[in-house]
Parts: C-alpha cells; sequence; structure tokens
C-alpha cells in the first residue's frame, strides 16, 4: 500500500512540475507574481531559465503562454483561480481555445476553502467557465497521486487543458499500488449499490468519510471520483446509475455549471435517474476559516451522510 501523504494539491502541483522538467525539456512554467502561493515557486528554484514571472498581469501571461506555445514548448501558466479562469478568460478562450494551443491553465486557491481570503478569491466558477470552452480539458484532483499524475497526462496531451488546485491539505485516498491516472476515467473507491456518491476535488475525501461511516449502519454507497470533469466518464456513471438508482454529486463549485450539471446531463441523455446536487447554491462565499466554511456550506462529510439518509428515507 502506498504511504497516505496530506497535502494541499498545490503543492503536489510544484512537486509534479519538477518531475515532470526532469525528464521533458520542453515545459516551461509562467506565473503571475504567485509562485510562493501556487507553488511553481520550486519550479524556478530548479529551473531558473524555465521559469517567467510575468507579474500581476495574468491576461498577459497567458498570451506569452500561448506564443511560448507556438514555438513548440509546453507552457504551465498558474495564478489563482479567480484570475488565471476569471480575470483571463477571453484570452484562455480567444488565444488559447480557440488556436487549439499546448497550453496548460492552472488555477489555484479556487473553492471555499481559500477560508479568510473571502469572496473575492474564493472562485466558484472556474469549472463552470472552463468547461464552455470547446477542446479544453478540465481536471479537478482529490490528492497528492492525482495531482502528480494529472500534471503528467496533461504535458501529453496535445491541447489545452485546466487544473485546479486547492489550498488546504487534504489526505490522499488514491493509496493504491496499483493506481494510475488516466484521463477521463472515473475512479471507484468505495462499493455500494444503495446509492452513489459522484465526487470531484476535495469532496472526493468527504464522500469516502460518509461511506465509511454509513458502512457502518448497514448503507453500502458507492463512491465514485471524477477528476476529469470534461471529458467526463460517462460509462461509470451510467453503470452506477443503473445499479444503484440514485445519484448524489459533491462538488466544491457552485451549483451550476459544475460536477453536478456534468453528470445530469449524462443521465438525463442516456439513463434518466434520480439525483441531488451538493454544492454551493449559487452564493458567494465569505470570509472565515476553511473548515467552518465547508461545514456552513454544506460541503462536508456530515451533510452527505445526512443527505443519504434523506434520500432513503430512513
Amino acid at each position: 500500500m502506498a504511504e497516505m501523504i496530506k497535502k494541499a494539491t498545490r503543492e503536489s502541483f510544484g512537486e509534479a512540475l519538477v518531475e515532470l522538467a526532469k525528464i521533458n525539456d520542453k515545459v516551461v512554467v509562467l506565473d503571475a507574481d504567485l509562485a510562493a502561493a501556487t507553488k511553481t515557486g520550486v519550479f524556478k528554484k530548479a529551473f531558473p531559465e524555465r521559469f517567467f514571472d510575468l507579474g500581476i498581469a495574468e491576461c498577459n501571461m497567458v498570451g506569452v503562454a500561448a506564443g511560448l506555445a507556438t514555438c513548440g514548448k509546453i507552457p504551465f501558466a498558474a495564478s489563482f483561480a479567480m484570475f488565471s479562469a476569471g480575470r483571463a478568460f477571453e484570452q484562455v478562450r480567444n488565444s488559447v481555445g480557440y488556436p487549439h494551443l499546448n497550453v496548460k491553465i492552472a488555477g489555484s486557491h479556487a473553492g471555499i476553502s481559500v477560508g479568510e481570503d473571502g469572496a473575492t478569491h474564493q472562485c466558484l466558477e472556474d469549472i463552470a467557465l472552463m468547461r464552455t470552452i470547446p477542446g479544453m480539458t478540465v481536471i479537478n484532483p482529490c490528492d497528492h497521486y492525482e495531482m502528480m499524475g494529472a500534471v503528467k497526462a496533461m504535458a501529453e496531451v496535445d491541447g489545452p487543458c485546466y487544473v485546479r488546485l486547492g489550498r488546504l491539505a487534504v489526505e490522499s485516498v488514491n493509496n493504491s499500488d496499483d493506481y494510475k491516472f488516466e484521463l477521463g476515467k472515473g475512479v471507484e473507491l468505495r462499493e455500494g449499490n444503495d446509492i452513489t456518491i459522484v465526487a470531484t476535488g476535495l469532496l472526493v475525501q468527504e464522500a469516502c468519510k460518509a461511506a465509511d461511516s454509513l458502512r457502518e449502519q448497514g448503507i453500502n454507497v458507492r463512491v465514485i471520483n471524477i477528476h476529469t470533469i470534461k471529458p467526463i466518464d460517462e460509462e461509470i456513471i451510467i453503470k452506477a446509475a443503473k445499479e444503484t438508482g440514485f445519484i448524489i454529486t459533491a462538488e466544491e463549485h457552485n451549483v451550476i455549471g459544475g460536477l453536478g450539471e456534468a453528470v445530469a446531463a449524462v443521465l438525463a441523455e442516456n439513463c434518466p435517474t434520480k439525483m441531488k446536487r451538493i454544492a454551493v447554491y449559487d452564493r458567494f462565499g465569505h470570509s472565515g476559516p476553511a473548515v467552518d466554511l465547508l461545514k456552513e456550506f454544506g460541503l462536508s462529510a456530515e451533510n452527505l451522510e445526512k443527505t443519504v439518509h434523506e434520500v432513503l428515507g430512513r
């Protein structure tokens, strides 16, 4: 069994970039004066000649990344999700997505778990924004092992990618020795036929906690980790719907445009199934301790457990 590692996925992102650059000399990294926060600073230390700090100018950063991609480089452009996916959306769409350039956009400090930084920095719209761009791959890793695999896989894909990075330290759940990250493939973390929880990012750990508690109560919950929201693994979702009859989605994102809507589209077109979405319900966040905010907004194992009981009528 692989070692259980507890760290923020933004830290794993920085480590993964360094490891990737050792074997791929085309990899370059761009940042917008946030290298300490996005953890690209470790790449800067290891490969200073391949690191570019563009200052507080995210739109320009994306444009420079696009230019580097046309020269055969594989640029990873990182900033807070509110800026790399939000402020620079036009450049991501027109300079990267439209010409389908090989640029990798990283959005750090996404979601409510940014905590004390407050609503202006708690980006709850990034997945929705990036999903709308044609040809964009959208990834939301849940732990260290997933992030390490995701960065490597992104470099192997010829085209634009968006990856979400978390600020809060999380325990790894993909600790199996045979774990292998595959773009577009969901991972079944818990077996069960009573109901299914489909989760992404930070909520994967919460879903596993809820499932483990419910199992002790005689309720067997299937937990599916969807790390790639686009393209989404339709097969694993349809199979779970047919075998369990009810789907709960869980995400640290606005209920509009995220995992829940992606799963709902799959079910509506292939296997109409009752479902419920756990997410931030069309509101802004606010400043506060990350763990407290997750509970306040219903993004906790306790709320998932409660929701399962409500759905099953127990």
